[in-house]
């Protein structure tokens, strides 16, 4: 159902029951899934690739050009999962042709009022972004983690799978899957236990995860010596390996123990 106050370009593509309320603009390059809802006030810009049963409040603006001085108007697109629900005021810009030529947001993510999400990040599954944050370019978030509000994060920071972030928190370093981050400087705060036991981890695998972590932040070990003391006494898992991966990936080093 599209109201006749909006303005929906003739070479958009939108799914039969797309509602679009007044005063919204969509710009043409533009890609809707059916069931989607996009309110009063929006601007759908060239690029935007949205899915099915999303909301889209009041004020958002989605798939403007990047705020990179390296851009050159080349075609890239925003893309955004099923079931996402993106509030009142947020910004996502999409991607550059330097980089990933996309800004990915994932399925069943809730994006609160005010978040802005800056070019070439991913942002995995299930993601929960509170209000304010600011998301640099080339961040990856992985699926499940939540980013508390006015949190600032910089660019090219990773940020592992079911972490949880305080708010106003700045990140600059790259934060472990399954971890808290605290305090100023961002710290370890130990691990997501209470996000942990909502999503179904037994608790011999959180056992597991504080325990890997112990060796990390704990032992007075520097990353490497932590790394591989694990890799030698723990058994191989899923968490385990996951863990070992992400730091021995991570091009900006990880966040610091407290007092370190």
């Amino acid at each position: 159902m599209n109201q006749p106050l909006a303005y929906i370009h003739p070479q958009a593509k939108l799914a039969q029951n797309v509602v679009v309320e007044p005063f919204t603009t969509i710009h043409k390059n533009v890609e809707i899934g059916e069931g989607t809802w996009i309110g009063s006030n929006v601007t759908v810009m060239e690029g935007a690739r949205i899915g099915k049963n999303c909301q889209v409040f009041p004020g958002a603006v989605i798939s403007a050009p990047p705020q990179d001085l390296k851009y050159r108007g080349e075609a890239t697109t925003v893309t955004v999962g099923d079931n996402t629900v993106i509030r009142e005021c947020v910004t996502l810009n999409r991607g550059t042709a330097l980089d990933k030529h996309t800004t990915t947001i994932g399925h069943d993510c809730l994006l609160m009022a005010y978040v802005h999400v800056a070019h070439d990040c991913v942002i995995g599954n299930h993601v929960i972004i509170a209000n304010a944050v600011q998301l640099a370019g080339h961040i990856e978030i992985q699926d499940y983690a939540f980013i508390g509000g006015t949190s600032a994060v910089h660019q090219f920071v990773k940020i592992g799978a079911h972490a949880i972030i305080s708010g106003g928190s700045l990140v600059r370093k790259d934060v472990p899957p399954f971890t808290k981050a605290i305090r100023e400087p961002l710290s370890y705060g130990g691990i997501n236990s209470i996000g942990l036991r909502r999503r179904g981890f037994p608790n011999e695998k959180i056992n597991e995860i504080q325990e890997i972590y112990r060796h990390i932040y704990l032992r007075g070990l520097n990353n490497a010596e932590a790394l591989d003391l694990i890799e030698l006494e723990m058994p191989p898992s899923r968490e385990r390996d996951e863990v070992l991966n992400f730091i021995r990936n991570s091009e900006r080093g990880i966040m610091k123990g407290y007092g370190q």
